[in-house]
């Protein structure tokens, strides 16, 4: 081992598989025990029983390959992870076997099975010499579609039941489909409308920047206005203020005020348009005589009149119907 830390030994190879076996199997190394004193990464306490199963451990892997353990510094961090390596080894090592085993006890109780179904076939004569070469492929075919299917004998109605089964599952994956094409549609109606939408933003975006641009300066220039009326405003009331303060020295009030003048003349109208109806008819009565006596000679006077009028009505009335008998 050099300075920086590098092995140069083959055991290197043995490093690099436990990253991979601790990264899959999720196992973690603890770091390396230190002596009390505290000391480097090459200083501390070595697990007698630990470094002696990594010794057998490696010394079994290699021979079962035909190859010689490789030196390599013993170092506490070494050890510990080549143990870690040879616990997780050992336990998929134990779970092999025992998944090989039950393998094989599976293997030889199908061959068993096949050699009663082969002597059955014998005795009944049909046996795969006694077939002919439609026969044998009819039956290969056979157990494909068995095999496909996932039964476990040849009878019709587990064909049956397999059949119903798949078609079921082709009617849900059918449904399924169904259902991912509707909402694939949806999806592609909807993106279709948002990207229909996002062009209409962009463009209006556009234009709101163009009209933006365009009424800068007309803005600018109503601020400047602003900032003019504003300065105009704060002296007109200044100017009011004064002009108020002048009236009071004056002795200006309220009630000569041109509101209150302007009130007053709206009243004298409504009152002249109230009376005159009044005044007419006060009028009509200054034609008539001041006497009694007076009034019933005019009253009298008037009364001839009439009857005069009336005379001479009448005499034109018969003169007008007497004309056409002459």
């Amino acid at each position: 081992m050099q300075a920086d830390g590098t092995i140069h030994s083959p055991i290197w190879i043995l490093f690099e598989f436990g990253e991979r076996e601790r990264d899959m199997a999720g196992l973690l190394i603890p770091p390396p025990e230190t002596g009390a004193g505290g000391g480097n990464g090459n200083e501390g306490v070595f697990d007698a029983a630990h470094v002696a199963e990594v010794k057998t451990w490696l010394k079994s892997v290699f021979e079962a390959v035909g190859r010689e353990v490789p030196e390599f510094e013993l170092t506490p961090q070494s050890v510990q992870h080549l143990h870690n390596i040879c616990t997780l080894s050992q336990k998929r090592t134990q779970a092999a076997t025992i998944v090989a085993a039950d393998l094989r006890q599976k293997a030889s109780e199908f061959r068993a099975e096949a050699a009663r179904v082969r002597e059955m076939l014998d005795c009944a004569g049909l046996s795969q010499e006694n077939l002919s070469q439609g026969g044998v492929a009819s039956a290969h075919t056979l157990a494909t579609v068995a095999h496909l299917l996932d039964i476990n004998n040849m009878e019709t109605s587990s064909f049956l039941l397999a059949m119903a089964e798949l078609s079921l599952k082709k009617a849900d994956i059918e449904e399924k489909r169904s259902k991912a094409q509707k909402e694939s549609k949806m999806l592609l109606d909807n993106t279709r409308k948002a990207i229909a939408r996002l062009t209409y933003l962009k463009r209006t975006l556009a234009q709101l920047e163009e009209e933006a641009a365009a009424r800068e300066g007309p803005m600018m220039q109503w601020q400047t206005n602003l900032k003019m009326m504003a300065s105009k405003e704060r002296q007109y009331l200044q100017q009011l203020a004064n002009y108020k303060a002048v009236l009071s020295r004056l002795g200006y009030t309220s009630e000569i005020s041109h509101g209150v003048l302007m009130q007053m003349m709206e009243i004298r109208k409504e009152l002249e348009r109230k009376t005159k109806p009044i005044l007419d008819t006060l009028r009509s009565y200054q034609d008539l005589p001041p006497d009694k006596t007076l009034a019933e000679l005019a009253i009298e006077e008037k009364r001839k009149e009439y009857e005069e009028a009336e005379k001479y009505l009448e005499e034109a009335l018969h003169s007008a119907l007497n004309t056409p008998n002459e």
